[in-house]
């Protein structure tokens, strides 16, 4: 009881009755969900659920003690005990199961698109399981060779790919999602590579999700999804969770179907000081993408460019983890994780030197290639954190330090067919694949980190944070005959943070908070760097020179509170400064390119949120402002953009504006309970126009992608206790529109779009939108 004493007077809660038990579930591991119970006047009630549903709270007894809501936020990659919300510097989002089960998203990337500010996508693959997220300007993308500012944990386990740093978020379970928190900045102890933000998963347990459900699903375009799951406990000490789901999916437009397989478990044993868990999981999908469509092509947007182009991901894992709370002062946690994964690719290219003459003065008549390539990736790693309460001064005090190892071992090979277009524009072979690339890298980061928490009074805590950071990169050819491949890179640095946070009063909250992060460059990048040796991505390595680390410093200041019982807010004002970005950069005379530091960028912008309750009608509006700029000048071959030089050469000028990324989101969701047991609820999305990728110099004739604006609709009626039906509408209106852009050449301008190598015509290509789509669904639980 003197351990509960002093986690309480550390988290400056005051102890009612029974709150021990609050705070044995934060021992357990639960420090990134809310841990006590809401008043029935402290939040607006939940839609209706069946009481024996594994999302169902059970109603305190009678006369009991309800706790006001306690957000506590995970501020470092480890469970733990983790930090109140109102002592966090940080504009914070959180969403929970229940925000998942209410709008029966297809993928995450929907969910944040539609619900989270400062977040957008990037259609760029074609395939709802392979979008683009974008938050605050940084980018987390399942395409190698994309720059990435975002990275991404499960369970304190960092699931950016080694090879490439990419996130694929077909490979994440949804199902088993209990919370996830988006944490923006540069926050150092998330380790390498955090630039804009972090993305932090909890998975389910047992004793939170008891009972089980099976979920059914169909509806437009083929798409049908089955999903079971069941939770529990066995005996006093244990419990388990389990959940599967598959999905077939046609897709709205021809060749970018989706298979998708996915499973995970868990087993944990918990007692009043220890907690030990061990989950496993694996996901086995097939995604295939329709490209980009130049804009003369969309007379018929569901046409593809070219194609084949898939994508096979497979991923198995295993992680343990742990905490237990050594005596009243001290908490230790860990956690050791193996992951394997395995990325397939084959995709179709038109060849940009059609019809140039070689030295010899031989034609080049090829009209595309087929490219195949494979990245097998083994990681392995372990983290281990002290967390320790105690006073400093008479002022209370939380210290966290930890370290961690985070090694990888990959192998890529590329190999290239040369190949024609049939009138369907689908690339046919010419003979076998030609070998290109046979490469093996391994990459090892280990860090160092601290975060301290100090309260200077009751109203004011100052937290200081900081991270070093160890991190090699090896590169070798597996071949023989690419010698000029090998190479290693070392890259450290210590990070730091720090923070002050204000409350007045328990509905208010200001803070302002500096930080830093950095991110080393990745084998893709390190491979392709050479200016005399370009190469194309992402299947052709030729030699590593050195490039410097990308550092983030940013600088943010914001507030939240309530007023009232029903309604809170939040506003944030941020700035990141990037030095030494990367960029992949253009070749001259070719469709190849490498990557180099390119100087400065920024991203700055507000962020405006609230949430208010009338009755049965819950509303939430967000809006959003990213102002993302290149800093520096330089120089980089666009031959397709209408303002390059005879060279083909732009030139990106100090207050560009970074493609990809819109000024302006608008977000609005409404949720009514016509019924105690029919909801309905609608988003309605903004997004602002953005400059297609080419065109950094923002001078190309054919201007920017035009924002969009959607509206979907879902809706839930409860039959039984047991048994709920469900369907969901999205882009509502039919509406036409892109949300991604890049500059190129359209070689299919014969008749009905057939190969014209010899005459392209320079055209702005767009990632367009699914059309409207609608889906009924029923999920049935148990116990």
């Amino acid at each position: 009881m003197e351990t509960m004493k002093k986690i309480a007077r550390a988290l400056h809660l005051r102890r009612p009755p029974g709150f021990s038990l609050v705070l044995a579930g934060a021992l357990t591991g639960l420090s990134a969900s809310v841990l006590a119970q809401q008043t029935p006047a402290a939040a607006p009630a939940a839609p209706a659920a069946p009481t024996n549903s594994p999302q169902s709270t059970p109603a305190p007894a009678s006369g009991s003690t309800v706790l006001a809501p306690v957000i506590i936020v995970g501020t470092t990659p480890l469970l733990g005990l983790g930090t109140p919300l109102s002592q966090v510097p940080a504009n914070v989002q959180t969403v929970r199961a229940r925000d998942l089960d209410r709008q029966h998203r297809a993928t995450l990337a929907d969910y944040f698109e539609k619900n989270l500010p400062s977040v957008d996508i990037n259609e760029a693959q074609g395939n709802p399981y392979q979008t683009d997220v974008n938050y605050r300007g940084f980018t987390a993308s399942p395409l190698l060779g994309t720059p990435q500012g975002l990275s991404v944990f499960v369970d304190g386990v960092r699931v950016n790919e080694p090879f490439g740093d990419v996130v694929n978020w077909d490979l994440i379970p949804e199902a088993a999602i209990d919370t996830m928190q988006l944490i923006p900045g540069s926050n150092p102890t998330y380790g390498l590579n955090t630039l804009g933000g972090a993305l932090v998963i909890t998975t389910r347990n047992g004793k939170t999700t008891p009972g089980g459900e099976a979920e059914l699903t169909a509806g437009s375009w083929g798409r049908k999804t089955a999903q079971i799951q069941q939770g529990g406990t066995l005996g006093a000490h244990l419990d388990y969770y389990f959940t599967a789901n598959a999905a077939n999916d046609n897709g709205w437009a021809a060749h970018n179907a989706s298979r998708v397989r996915q499973a995970f478990g868990k087993l944990r044993y918990t007692d009043a000081d220890t907690t030990l868990a061990v989950s496993a999981g694996g996901a086995d999908n097939t995604l295939e993408g329709a490209q980009a469509l130049p804009r003369s092509f969309l007379g018929n947007p569901s046409q593809p460019y070219t194609f084949p182009d898939r994508n096979r991901n497979s991923v198995g894992y295993l992680t343990l983890s742990g905490d237990r709370a050594l005596n009243d002062t001290f908490q230790l946690s860990g956690n050791a994780y193996y992951r394997h994964y395995r990325n397939g690719n084959l995709s179709s290219n038109t060849n940009s030197d059609f019809g140039t003459a070689d030295a010899t003065g031989a034609i080049d008549t090829l009209q595309g290639t087929n490219q195949q390539s494979v990245v097998t990736t083994d990681s392995y790693g372990a983290n281990l954190q002290l967390t320790t309460l105690g006073t400093i001064a008479g002022h209370d005090n939380q210290l966290v330090t930890g370290v961690s190892a985070d090694i990888a071992n990959s192998r890529y090979t590329a190999a290239l067919q040369d190949a024609f277009f049939n009138d369907q524009r689908e690339a046919i072979g010419i003979g076998g694949f030609a070998p290109q690339t046979d490469a093996k890298t391994r990459s090892a980061n280990y860090g160092i980190y601290l975060s301290d928490t100090f309260s200077l009074s009751k109203q004011w805590t100052l937290t200081l944070a900081g991270r070093y950071n160890w991190s090699s990169a090896q590169i070798g050819d597996a071949s023989g005959t690419q010698p000029q491949l090998d190479g290693r890179h070392v890259f450290s640095r210590f990070n730091p943070a720090a923070g002050i946070n204000w409350n007045p009063t328990p509905a208010f909250t200001t803070y302002v908070t500096y930080n830093e992060g950095m991110r080393v460059p990745t084998a893709i990048e390190l491979a392709c760097a050479d200016p005399s040796a370009p190469c194309s991505l992402p299947n052709d390595f030729l030699s590593d020179p050195a490039l410097k680390p990308v550092i983030s410093k940013t600088f943010e200041i914001g507030a939240r509170g309530k007023l009232g019982d029903a309604t809170s807010w939040s506003a944030a004002v941020y700035r990141t400064s990037l030095n030494d970005d990367i960029q992949f950069i253009g070749s001259a005379g070719s469709a190849q390119g490498f990557f180099q530091n390119v100087g400065t960028t920024r991203r700055q912008g507000i962020e405006l949120a609230g949430r208010t309750k009338f009755g049965g009608l819950g509303i939430g509006a967000s809006y959003s402002y990213v102002d993302a700029t290149y800093r520096t000048a330089w120089t980089e071959h666009s031959a397709s953009n209408s303002s390059a030089d005879a060279s083909g050469d732009i030139t990106v000028k100090p207050g560009d504006k970074v493609p990809g990324i819109p000024a302006h989101t608008f977000k609005l969701r409404a949720d009514y309970s016509a019924t105690p047991k029919w909801d309905v609820g609608g988003n309605l999305t903004y997004r602002g126009s953005i400059f297609a990728r080419g065109d950094e110099n923002n001078a190309d004739t054919h201007g920017r992608i035009a924002g969009y604006f959607l509206i979907d609709l879902d809706t839930t009626y409860r039959m039984t206790k047991q048994l709920q039906v469900f369907a969901r509408v999205t882009n509502l209106l039919d509406k036409r529109y892109a949300s991604f852009g890049v500059l190129g050449a359209n070689v299919f301008n014969g008749p009905n779009h057939t190969f014209d190598g010899a005459n392209p015509v320079n055209e702005q290509f767009v990632g367009v939108g699914a059309p409207r789509g609608m889906w009924v669904g029923l999920r049935y639980a148990w116990n």
